[in-house]
């Protein structure tokens, strides 16, 4: 087992045999919601024994949520489901187990970390659990104060949860199931609102954990670039819910990359590159999880040609590119403009004096570290919150002191969290309600429903509510509330999160067929990789500040600023930056830009 802090040197190794009893058992798993005609997830087994990590994964909708559910028995005990099959958690049914006494066995860390939040203090709320475990106070003081340092929040302890970023949300969820010290940690998508300096502290963190060798830890998690670096075993479900795949790494994710990137279930970026490689001619064998095997594997291959071409300009230099730190010129008539933008929460300023310009027909990316201001920016675009200072122009309106249904028809924005936006209780009247208020007929009505809801893959999920769909259901769901109405401008907090690759490439490419088609797209995002891909322009916040504005290549480039700002370049060209060996791949930041045809 590796830590996260040292990389993914032994990614693949198998796991070591054990004859401890399994912490987790499951065996023929199916869930089907109170209310609902099909399964959530059917055919689920696998175990989990002392000291490992095992990675689930599997493609949205398959009920990976679901079964992480079921292992602390709030599945059925809390949410009516019914349940076939068997979870054994230490020996003892989570069905009929009473929850008080799972917690003891099982921590859990939910996919919106503020489902589990409930007192007014950091330390409060991570001393919670084992004050209800009728521990000694010091033993919960101790407790507490252990699980606050690993995740970096020691010195805000006494500030109350709501003045948290998402990813400070985040850590503090992961705080509370490290206080618990339970057996067995289960980690629903727990990087998925951190910047990628927040995921390397926290998967430093569980890297501790698993390296001690005395829990064992379950993780649901799309972002594997981080994760396969101290994961021991990887279980896959189909669309179905059945386990598909169970063994370790090397087994799974590098023999099985190309059946498992089919169906949809995220890979490690620089393993969806080498499959396109592989198909262009380039020699990889085997499959690279990380960008340092997938550099290592186009050197290795260019050593013994006899064409090995080795450029001496490749087009692209190995130093940091030098960016501008004030804003670019735009077209007179911005889509957006905002001006001395100064927000404040509470006590806290967020944002101060901001000046931004967003031109008709862009595809903008705003990035920077959790806690910078980059939600709170594009809220205040959208007209979510009010802004006490400053004034923001979209289509002639300031939305922030216009009528919601002015503000509706100019831009539409979808929220990080997807549930703060749902209204009505089933999927169809969800995606109708924007288009109700604006009194469109009915007839148009269903059938522009009916298109987002066959666009999403939603169609069996009309009549079902909201609060019932998946994570990824739940964010497709978000995203097609704002692109019916049709508004020219469209800004997205973390669209990605909980999607499968399938998903999530389905839903970027309609975002950049609308953008095409004239759409004015703002993104806030965590996702290097998906920044490279798809953003023309990319914003870095920092303090509440823009502290860079330039094109996308020129940020990413510059790996000074991306590191002062708590970020990291994308997977891709962090692999292939000033590669020598393969010169027409040294400048290459995108998937879709890789060598498609052989050589």
């Amino acid at each position: 087992m590796t830590s996260a802090a040292s990389g993914a040197a032994t990614a693949g190794t198998p796991v070591a045999a054990t004859a401890s009893a399994p912490l987790l058992a499951v065996r023929d798993l199916a869930v089907t919601y109170e209310g609902s005609d099909a399964a959530a997830t059917r055919g689920a087994s696998f175990s989990v024994a002392p000291g490992e990590v095992v990675l689930l994964l599997g493609p949205s909708g398959s009920g990976k949520s679901t079964v992480a559910l079921t292992l602390n028995g709030l599945i059925p005990q809390s949410i009516p489901a019914t349940t076939e099959g068997t979870v054994l958690v230490s020996g003892e049914d989570a069905t009929a187990t009473p929850i008080p006494r799972l917690t003891t066995r099982v921590g859990m860390v939910f996919q919106d970390p503020d489902a589990q939040l409930v007192t007014g203090t950091l330390l409060d709320e991570v001393a919670f659990g084992p004050e209800n475990l009728r521990l000694p106070v010091d033993d919960v003081l101790a407790r507490s104060e252990r699980a606050l340092r690993r995740m970096g929040l020691w010195e805000r302890r006494h500030e109350n949860p709501d003045r948290l970023s998402g990813g400070g949300r985040q850590r503090l969820a992961i705080a509370c199931a490290l206080a618990m010290e339970s057996p067995l940690l289960v980690l629903d998508e727990p990087t998925a609102n951190l910047d990628p300096e927040g995921i390397e502290d926290v998967y430093a963190a569980l890297g501790e954990i698993a390296a001690a060798g005395d829990r064992a830890i379950l993780l649901v998690e799309h972002n594997l670039d981080a994760a396969i670096g101290f994961t021991d075993r990887v279980v896959v479900l189909d669309h179905g819910g059945r386990t598909i795949a169970d063994g370790p790494i090397d087994a799974v994710l590098r023999e099985r990359a190309a059946e498992l990137h089919e169906i949809g279930v995220w890979l490690p970026v620089s393993t969806i590159a080498a499959l396109h490689l592989r198909e262009a001619g380039y020699p990889l064998d085997p499959l690279p999880l990380t960008p340092e095997e997938l550099r290592a594997g186009l050197e290795a291959a260019a050593s013994g040609a006899e064409n090995r071409r080795i450029a001496a300009s490749s087009g692209e230099t190995s130093g940091s590119v030098r960016v501008s730190r004030d804003s670019p010129a735009h077209a007179p008539t911005p889509a957006v403009s905002v001006r001395a933008l100064t927000l404040r929460r509470g006590r806290a300023t967020v944002l101060h004096d901001v000046d931004l310009e967003v031109a008709a027909g862009e595809f903008v990316a705003i990035v920077g570290a959790n806690g910078a201001g980059k939600t709170s920016l594009v809220q205040a675009i959208a007209g979510v919150v009010p802004s006490p200072r400053g004034r923001i122009d979209i289509g002639g309106i300031d939305p922030s002191r216009a009528d919601p249904r002015a503000v509706a028809e100019r831009v539409g924005f979808v929220f990080q969290n997807p549930e703060h936006q749902f209204v009505a209780h089933t999927v169809f009247d969800e995606l109708a309600h924007g288009l109700r208020r604006q009194r469109v007929p009915a007839e148009e009505i269903r059938e522009r429903v009916d298109r987002m809801l066959h666009r999403f893959g939603l169609e069996a999920h009309a009549d079902r509510h909201p609060f019932l769909l998946s994570g990824g259901q739940k964010r497709r769901l978000s995203v097609g509330t704002a692109l019916i109405a049709g508004a020219p401008v469209l800004a997205l907090d973390e669209p990605t999160f909980g999607q499968d690759r399938a998903r999530a490439d389905e839903l970027l490419h309609v975002l950049r067929d609308l953008n095409r088609d004239g759409t004015t797209i703002i993104v806030v995002t965590h996702d290097m990789q998906l920044v490279s891909e798809y953003a023309e322009r990319c914003v870095v916040v920092g303090d509440g500040r823009i502290v860079a504005d330039g094109p996308t290549a020129d940020i990413l480039g510059d790996e000074e600023l991306l590191r002062s700002a708590a970020l990291r370049m994308p997977p891709l060209r962090r692999a292939l930056h000033g590669l020598e060996t393969f010169p027409e791949l040294a400048g290459v930041a995108r998937l879709r830009d890789l060598p498609r045809e052989p050589r």
